[in-house]
């Protein structure tokens, strides 16, 4: 029972949205963090604007096993959790062809990036409208609506990280999708300029967004 659960490809990850249930213990929360890092993993930590949650944690691993511990861990430092998202990282069925170190980079992101303390968070999934349902789109044209999309979203490099990780079968949308930007305004222009691709148009359905800054734990806490 104590063996590690662990994709084939990529790591788990684990969004946790908290609000401060007690006088959080700032000391606790770095061991907790700690924990993850040790083995293998990494967490970011955020604040978080608006009446939804006051704080965030991304933390990504190789075993779920860690992830678990991490969400308890959080508990115990004075956080009560309001909302969680569960995922994996992975490589889209549309993009099996790119270099190697873009592969690694989205199995195996380096989080958070330098340089670009905005952060937003929200689930996404496809249609499956009569007229409109992506999975009955034939292959090749998904993949051209993709290309499309994926288009829209370079014009943004160097301002956007964007960490899309995939959740169906685990959590209640197929992708999770994280932001990080220079500025705040950035992760409203990608948003909206995606929005107009037809992938996004005719068959996005968006979850709940929540939208904060990276911090440190010490400053978190």
């Amino acid at each position: 029972m104590d063996e590690p659960v662990v994709p084939k490809v990529g790591q788990g990850v684990l969004h946790l949205f908290a609000k401060p249930a007690a006088e959080v213990d700032a000391s606790a929360l770095a061991a907790a963090i700690e924990t993850v890092v040790r083995a293998d993993g990494q967490v970011v930590c955020v604040s978080i604007l608006g009446h939804k949650a006051d704080a965030a944690f991304m933390a990504i691993a190789p075993d779920l096993r860690t992830l678990r511990t991490f969400q308890t861990d959080v508990s115990r430092c004075g956080f009560e959790i309001v909302d969680s998202y569960v995922s994996l990282t992975e490589l889209s069925e549309y993009a099996q062809g790119v270099p190697e170190e873009l592969r690694q980079a989205r199995l195996y992101p380096q989080l958070p990036p330098e340089g670009k303390p905005a952060w937003c968070f929200y689930p996404m999934s496809k249609r499956r409208n009569v007229g409109a349902n992506w999975f009955t789109l034939p292959y090749e044209r998904r993949k051209e609506l993709m290309y499309e999309h994926g288009a829209s979203g370079r014009k943004f490099a160097g301002r956007i990280l964007q960490v899309v990780t995939g959740s169906t079968g685990v959590d209640d949308y197929e992708w999770g999708v994280t932001l990080f930007g220079e500025h705040p305004d950035d992760l409203k222009e990608v948003v909206y300029t995606m929005r107009y691709d037809e992938a996004s148009a005719e068959f996005g359905e968006f979850g709940t967004f929540y939208t904060g800054y990276v911090v440190s734990p010490a400053d978190l806490a």
